[in-house]
């Protein structure tokens, strides 16, 4: 595997940074997960457009123009030789002391790697996810920003953490004022009288590149989607709930807090979208062989 470290392609063992960087020593930069499928990256612009503002939002400056940083990513898959492939783009503050002070710090490091991944095994989309809430809170948009993609996890970590150690793959993550926002790494849909409904941005969430892609296929198959505030009340009584996210595509959750979700089977709305998602998702995207 050759990962790309600022400007060189190096090999998996010799791709190291610096302990002094920044990214390592305060989580101070910002990242994107990416997928391409059949020689294709999905949604690439979209991806690096979100990079390039989390970066912004944070005074980050990356100093490889955006079209630049583009053909990078595609020559890390290409000398990899990978088709289906899951990026992690990468860009820290770069290295500096061991203050704080983000202006002793010149130079962002930027890593490129891609390799695959399974997040979850196929009998979860066939059956669907056992998920529950935890009492982890989402970060408060005015600290640490939710919709800003930063290598700063550990709120995501913990409730991951208590996850596991109750027996589940995800988790539900509450806001500050007990409105449901996202999973520890997943955007969460729901289903009610054909109504599709998810939280708003506003609330405190990542505005998912995958989130947003079934938003539209929703409302160009004529489905009514709503983006609104609600409980976990909402949840509870769903006809079908499920997941996205850029690893996870689009998952079935079929029980929420021990309560099953609908007929406790992934439902026609949930599965309908899942096959429209792998339908665009394989056939759409910036090509990596040309």
């Amino acid at each position: 595997m050759l990962i790309y470290i600022d400007g060189e392609f190096l090999p998996q063992a010799e791709a190291k940074v610096s302990v002094f960087d920044h990214g390592l020593l305060y989580g101070d930069g910002v990242f994107e997960g990416i997928r391409s499928y059949n020689g294709r990256v999905f949604k690439l612009d979209e991806h690096l457009e979100r990079l390039y503002d989390s970066a912004k939002s944070i005074m980050l400056q990356i100093p490889t123009p955006i079209e630049t940083m583009k053909e990078t990513v595609l020559e890390t898959l290409r000398r990899n030789n990978l088709h289906e492939a899951y990026i992690r783009l990468i860009v820290t503050r770069g290295v500096g002391d061991l203050g704080l002070d983000p202006d002793k710090c010149p130079n962002p490091t930027i890593i490129i790697i891609a390799d695959k991944i399974t997040l979850y095994p196929q009998n979860f989309y066939e059956e669907g996810l056992d998920i529950v809430t935890t009492s982890i809170r989402r970060n408060y948009p005015e600290a640490i920003n939710p919709r800003i993609k930063s290598l700063n996890y550990l709120n995501n970590i913990l409730a991951k953490i208590e996850g596991k150690q109750a027996g589940a793959v995800e988790v539900l993550m509450l806001n500050a004022d007990g409105y449901v926002v996202e999973c520890s790494g997943d955007n969460i849909f729901w289903v009610k009288n054909g109504v599709l409904v998810t939280p708003p941005v506003h609330i405190g969430i990542l505005e998912g590149v995958t989130r947003n892609s079934v938003i539209e296929l929703a409302r160009d198959a004529g489905m009514q989607v709503e983006e609104r505030i609600f409980t976990r009340h909402a949840l509870y009584i769903a006809d079908e709930c499920f997941l996205t996210g850029t690893a996870a595509e689009v998952i079935p959750v079929v029980n929420i807090d021990r309560r099953v979700i609908g007929d406790g089977q992934p439902g026609a709305v949930t599965q309908k979208l899942m096959a429209a998602f792998r339908q665009l998702a394989n056939s759409t995207g910036t090509p990596i062989y040309v």
